[in-house]
């Protein structure tokens, strides 16, 4: 995403929002193509009324929008949500790519969970299940280093693992 094309489309819907019908209709036309060119290339010909769905969305709602964000995820955001509503009508299902849209989706935070925190948390456990939980959870490896580095089958450490893992959000879920 371009910043300069972010500010001038930030800018414009400032303005209309504002009272500037011109600004209010060069957004519309830029916002419209870029979208015709994103759904069609993954929708072929319904993307059209998906982009005037859009569009009117945008213009009932235009006043949601936060002039301290972006402009574009929220633009995004509202496409999004019409082209599923579109399937959706339609009976179809629709698997999107996570990364056309991952602009408007929020960061995760960052979780820290702290040493005593793993060990209280592993001491929950027999030794089979935490020796399984610990070397996939903690140290990194995979289901079949696990088996191999505990001598287990890869079956088997599946098992410990889920039920090791479930005996800890039990433990925790009742708080």
């Amino acid at each position: 995403m371009s910043d300069g094309l972010e500010e001038s489309l930030s800018h414009s819907l400032r303005a209309a929002i504002a009272g500037d019908q011109r600004a209010y209709a060069d957004f519309l036309e830029r916002v419209a193509g870029r979208l015709r060119g994103t759904l069609w290339r993954k929708i072929g010909t319904e993307a059209e009324d998906i982009v005037q769905e859009t569009l009117l969305a945008i213009h009932l709602k235009r006043d949601t929008w936060d002039a301290g964000q972006p402009v574009l995820p929220w633009v995004h955001a509202i496409a999004r949500y019409k082209m599923i509503d579109a399937f959706r009508r339609k009976g179809r299902r629709v698997e999107l790519d996570i990364g056309d849209f991952i602009e408007t989706l929020p960061q995760p935070e960052a979780e820290t969970v702290s040493d005593r925190e793993i060990g209280r948390a592993l001491g929950l456990l027999g030794p089979g299940q935490k020796a399984v939980v610990a070397s996939i959870s903690v140290e990194g490896r995979t289901i079949s280093e696990t088996a191999s580095v505990l001598g287990m089958t890869e079956t088997a450490v599946r098992v410990a693992l889920h039920r090791g893992l479930a005996a800890i959000s039990r433990h925790f879920a009742r708080g």
